[in-house]
């Protein structure tokens, strides 16, 4: 079951890089902002879906190892995704709506805080899992 709870972690690992720093950045510089912002807008979602989803069967199964730590870890990547796609990710489209570009810049910034800790999460769950 280690096995199976350390390729999910990876899952969830890869898939935050990918997306983070492969597609978001991607599209970003490849598409003019006016596509840009809309497709990012419409892509979010589902990333968050997939963290959210991803973490907890992640975390299921490393309960299963009793691998406590990383349980705690990939619920609090799970709890934090729910507070980021629930409150966040609204409350930075409607300052892109409105134009408030400080409050999106501090709004934005959490998000990146928050991914950017999602994954070194991950990694380290990564390690933990692999030293069993």
């Amino acid at each position: 079951m280690t096995e199976i709870a350390l390729l999910t972690t990876a899952l969830l690992f890869g898939g935050m890089v990918l997306y983070s720093f492969g597609f978001a950045a991607f599209v970003v510089n490849a598409l003019p902002a006016e596509t840009a912002g809309p497709l990012i807008r419409k892509a979010f979602p589902h990333f968050y879906l997939f963290v959210l989803g991803t973490s907890v069967i992640a975390a299921a199964l490393a309960a299963v190892t009793l691998n406590w730590p990383a349980v705690i870890l990939l619920v609090s990547i799970a709890a934090t995704t729910i507070f980021a796609r629930q409150v966040l990710m609204p409350a930075i489209n409607a300052a892109t709506d409105t134009g408030e570009k400080a409050r999106f810049k501090r709004l934005h910034g959490l998000s990146v805080l928050i991914t950017l800790a999602h994954i070194v999460a991950a990694g380290f769950v990564i390690v933990q899992l692999a030293a069993l």
